[in-house]
Parts: structure tokens; sequence; C-alpha cells
């Protein structure tokens, strides 16, 4: 029986991804919104979607809904939420607020009046007129939408998408959730070459190998309800044993990437090194123009520099041009960029077969998808 309402954040244009993740999960009852998938679950579903999750943002637990009007109704409905089930007498609890499109407004007032009324309802079971908020932490959000509003507590801490393995980064990095969700949305699986002529840091192959060798992406980080009492450490070691348990590094893959950059280079194998995966992606420090991808039906996936300046955009162009003279030498390959450039295509000679609209951080951009013909089928898979 699920005793708890999770709520799994996801990007701007990511929330189908993130909800077929928790269906492969063995999750079904769900609700799909914009921004955030509500599911029903368990406590032991905390630290299972923390860990698993490639292309959320954060796990939250919902505390409750209602209208809220006034500030009355929101100090009312807030005090009638469980917060003792939750947050003990040493709790730290900070309250972040947003408001859009409610009467109420002032995001500062209604982090004030949900801080006040959640003190209110701690005093009554704790029996303490005083709270050190020195022990575990507790964040809650209110979010006023249209003069609703929704409470949640946030399981997880600094976003999803810093695993832990990335130290450095070059100008303008991709987020890792981002780079999972364009490597789910392709054609690419474990059993094809995959290339990045524009690696930058690495990110994407990063991803690539941890879904490849089915490694959980939060392994290697740490989370603030890891020490509330309610969601018992048994349940993060149980999480945390089954997925060292899935990973099957003994998978060959075949992961390339190259950039001109050969300070990206240094940072992107430093990455991979972090990530337990030296020696498992190839990066060559090379020009668009000179690479020259191995095998057959690989997957070429990339986030090509976008591009501000006059002579910046001349580069980008320049680039693209050089991506479709690839292509046009790999006719078994499929070409996947994700771009803010209005004329890709034309430079690239070639209209894409898919399109996707996503946000590389607040930049709109086109997902586009040029596909080559599938493997063939191996008419005995035990070989």
């Amino acid at each position: 029986m699920s005793h708890l309402q999770l709520i799994a954040t996801a990007p701007m244009g990511l929330e189908s991804i993130v909800a077929r993740e928790l269906k492969e999960l063995g999750y079904t009852d769900m609700t799909v919104e914009n921004g955030s998938v509500t599911f029903a679950a368990d406590f032991a579903d905390i630290p299972r979607c923390n860990l698993w999750l490639r292309t959320s943002d954060r796990i939250l637990i919902k505390m409750g809904e209602f209208t809220a009007t006034t500030f009355d109704d929101l100090f009312e409905g807030t005090k009638a939420l469980p917060w003792e089930d939750w947050i003990p007498a040493n709790g730290e609890f900070p309250v972040n607020g947003r408001s859009h499109l409610s009467q109420l407004s002032s995001v500062p007032a209604c982090q004030s009046i949900v801080k006040k009324a959640i003190v209110e309802k701690l005093k009554l079971t704790h029996n303490t007129e005083w709270f050190p908020e020195n022990g575990p932490r507790y964040v809650i959000e209110v979010n006023l939408q249209k003069d609703k509003a929704l409470l949640t507590l946030d399981t997880t801490g600094p976003s999803l998408h810093k695993r832990g393995y990335r130290r450095l980064a070059t100008e303008a990095p991709i987020k890792e959730t981002l780079a999972a969700a364009m490597l789910l949305l392709s054609r690419w699986n474990p059993s094809r070459p995959l290339y990045d002529p524009c690696c930058g840091s690495g990110t994407l192959l990063i991803e690539a190998a941890m879904i490849g060798w089915n490694i959980a992406p939060g392994l290697r980080r740490s989370f603030p309800s890891e020490h509330w009492n309610n969601v018992p450490k048994s349940l993060w070691n149980d999480a945390s044993e089954e997925a060292f348990d899935l990973v099957r590094d003994d998978f060959p893959l075949q992961l390339t990437g190259s950039d001109m950059d050969s300070r990206a280079i240094e940072v992107a194998e430093a990455a991979a090194k972090s990530a337990g995966l030296s020696g498992q992606i190839d990066f060559q420090v090379l020009p668009a123009s000179q690479i020259r991808p191995q095998g057959e039906y690989g997957c070429l996936i990339t986030n090509p520099p976008y591009g501000e300046r006059m002579s910046e955009i001349e580069e980008v162009e320049k680039l693209i041009r050089q991506l479709g003279h690839t292509a046009a030498h790999l006719p078994t390959w499929s070409f996947f960029a994700i771009t803010p450039t209005k004329q890709f295509e034309h430079y690239f000679g070639r209209r894409a077969d898919k399109r996707r609209k996503l946000y590389n951080g607040r930049i709109e951009c086109q997902y586009l998808q040029f596909l080559g013909p599938l493997p063939p089928r191996n008419p005995n898979p035990q070989q």
C-alpha cells in the first residue's frame, strides 16, 4: 500500500521522459503536469528514486495542497498538515517560496506565514517553545499557483543533475539531466558506437557510459533525507546495495569524444575518472573537420557551440557544415544535435526526420534527429 505522494520535478520539456523512467522503475499510478510528475510511493521509494532517476531534478514529498487566497487560509492550511510526522524537535526547516498568478503575491510574506504555522504545529507535538534547528535538514517549499498552495518537503538537496563526478567544467557545460534525456530520446543503445565531436567536459559520454553499464546516477552523492528518522538508514543501504548489484561493467562500450580544446579534454578525462570510468571513453583533441567515427550503425550525438558574436556564428555555421559532410560519408549512422540555430538543417544539408523542443538552461532549442537505418536483427541472439 502506498503511503506517500512523491513529486519528481522535471526540467521544462522533459516531463514525459521522467514519466517514462518512473514507469520503467515500476511506478504506474502517476500524474504528469508541467514541470513535474506526481506518483504514489512508499518510504523505500525515496532512496530508490533519488538514486535512479536520470532526468528529474528533485524528489519532493507532497505534504498537502489547498486553496489560499488570504494569509489566514495559508496559515490554517499549513498548520493542518502532519509536519510532526517528519520534523523532529531539533530539525532545521527553512522555507522557500514561489508565487504565480495568485492573490498572495509576496513570497517573503508567504514564507514567513508558513514557517510560523509549522512552528505552532510543532510546539504542540514536541512540547517546546524554542527550536534550535541544529539537526537534520528539511527544506520546505510553498508554491502558490492560481491561488492553490502546494507544500512540499525536499528529499534531494542539490539538484539531481549534480551527480558528483564533475569537479571542473568547461565554459558552457550541458546539464547531466539534459544529456541523459538526449540519450534516452535517441536511437542509441549500449551495443552501438557513440561519438560526440563537441564533447566539452564529456558529460554526454559519461552519462552514456552510466546508462550502458546500468550505473545509478545518484550512487556517488549524498542526500539530506539520508539523515531523516522516518526514512530508515536500512532503506538507503538496501537501495545502494541493489544499485551496486545491478551494475554490469563487463559490457564493452564504444564511446568516443573529441574537442578542439585540449583543456576541455583534460576536464572530460578527470570527470570520467571521478565517475569510475577511467579508460572506458576514448577522448581525443581533434577539430570536427578531422573526426573519423568508426563502426557501423553508430550514433553521433552532440551539443555543438551556439555562438553569439558574428565571428562565432560563422564558426558555428562552418562546424555544422562539417558535421553534414561527415554524415554524408556515414550512411548507416544516425545524427542527433541540440541547437538554437534556426538554419541548422540548411547548413547540415538535410532535413531532420524528427525534432523536439528542449531547453538548455533557459535557451530554447530544437533536438534534431537525422535517422539512419537500424542495425540488422541478429537471427541468433545467443551468438
